[in-house]
């Protein structure tokens, strides 16, 4: 299916690896001029690299700012004025007990998982009505319907993305404009990897064993019964960033593997 993207300008945020990676070659796949966003150049660099290794033609630019800060999302707006597709895929997560989160770790995750996409999308969204196109996505999670325990403050952050996206479509009624959260189960991601390995190491056991049994002990109602892929997420989002996914507008859509226990 041609998305019709190829005349669109993307920005994914944070996406130097894991979905935010898989969602910038899926954007270029479909002819999209991307831009792919990270803390360091380095970083932005080598992920640029490895798409154009699966994508010699992908038009890419690559903008290292740390948009987790006023100070930063002010830069790379100086730098980029103009897109016509925002994907907020920037987020931290750091497992921990409620009772050891102190305010300044509540205060950093909110700013970064929820504030750089309200300080992009409130920029953004002037062009967009200039146009009168544009797709504003904001990558939240399962975490934001089933608040995990083991770290609320990114459950609730994650539940406020799900939020602005829905308030910020009530805004765009009879334009071309829409505004959706994409809600990912447990993905195969660069720290999932990580994740997974330690594990293996500590129990003795290989990695397909300890998936097995994170599903089992850890997240026994997903239907998937594995991690999705990253570029399992990325098809989904593809798609609500295209003009084919015009009448969704302020939904939250899980691609979760049926991992939430509800119909709706």
């Amino acid at each position: 299916m041609d998305l019709d993207l190829k005349d669109k300008v993307a920005l994914v945020t944070g996406s130097t690896a894991g979905i935010g990676l898989a969602i910038v070659e899926a954007l270029a796949r479909e002819g999209a001029e991307v831009i792919v966003n990270g803390r360091t150049q380095a970083r932005v660099d080598a992920a640029i690299a490895e798409v154009r290794r699966k994508q010699p033609e992908a038009r890419l630019r690559g903008v290292a700012v740390d948009l987790g800060t006023a100070e930063g999302a002010g830069r790379f707006i100086q730098q980029v004025p103009h897109v016509d597709i925002l994907v907020n895929n920037l987020g931290i997560f750091e497992p921990k007990p409620f009772e050891d989160i102190s305010d300044e770790e509540w205060l950093r995750t909110f700013d970064v998982n929820v504030m750089s996409g309200v300080r992009l999308s409130r920029h953004y969204l002037k062009g967009m009505r200039q146009k009168d196109w544009g797709r504003v996505v904001f990558i939240s999670s399962e975490s934001g319907v089933q608040i995990p325990v083991e770290m609320i403050h990114y459950g609730v952050t994650k539940t406020a993305q799900i939020a602005l996206a829905r308030g910020i479509a009530e805004g765009l009624g009879g334009t071309q404009i829409t505004a959706n959260s994409i809600l990912p189960g447990p993905t195969r991601s660069e720290g999932v990897e990580v994740f997974l390995g330690e594990l293996s190491r500590q129990q003795g056991v290989d990695v397909a064993t300890v998936e097995k049994g994170f599903f089992k002990s850890a997240r026994p109602s997903s239907l998937l019964q594995r991690f999705a892929t990253t570029d399992e997420v990325a098809a989904l989002v593809a798609f609500v960033c295209s003009p084919k996914a015009s009448a969704i507008n302020g939904a939250a859509l899980r691609v979760d593997g049926g991992v939430v226990r509800a119909i709706p």
